[in-house]
């Protein structure tokens, strides 16, 4: 089991920055990959950023691309998103998730492919 526990998030304006952060614990070894997904109200949950913590490869989705940035502190167990230039639109619920198996080949951006999750944590951008 992996155990996940987001913080950071909160209301902002429109243009701030927020940096959320993903501590893990638990079989942390038994998973290669960890991303953070987001869900605004009524939408379906969209795949935001994701990295391996061996290679320090990541992968972001269009909407975030240029603006978040995901890294991670191995010793800490910690995955971290930081978010600049944010707009309305990403005011969503943001969820950190954790693969249950290392991926051999690929980067997983579906959410099937991540097997723990984080309880989520707020994030607001007013205009």
């Amino acid at each position: 089991q992996v155990q996940l526990v987001e913080s950071g998030g909160g209301l902002v304006q429109a243009g701030d920055s927020l940096r959320l952060s993903c501590a893990a614990s638990g079989r942390t070894f038994s998973s290669n990959f960890m991303g953070w997904f987001r869900q605004a109200p009524g939408k379906e949950r969209e795949f935001v950023a994701t990295i391996n913590w061996n290679s320090g490869n990541t992968m972001y989705g269009e909407s975030v691309k240029g603006r978040f940035t995901i890294s991670r502190d191995n010793a800490k167990s910690t995955v971290y998103l930081q978010m600049n230039s944010l707009k309305p639109e990403d005011t969503a619920v943001y969820y950190c998730a954790a693969r249950g198996s290392p991926l051999r080949l690929g980067i997983p951006t579906f959410e099937y492919e991540y097997a723990y999750w984080g309880q989520g944590t707020q994030v607001t951008v007013s205009s």
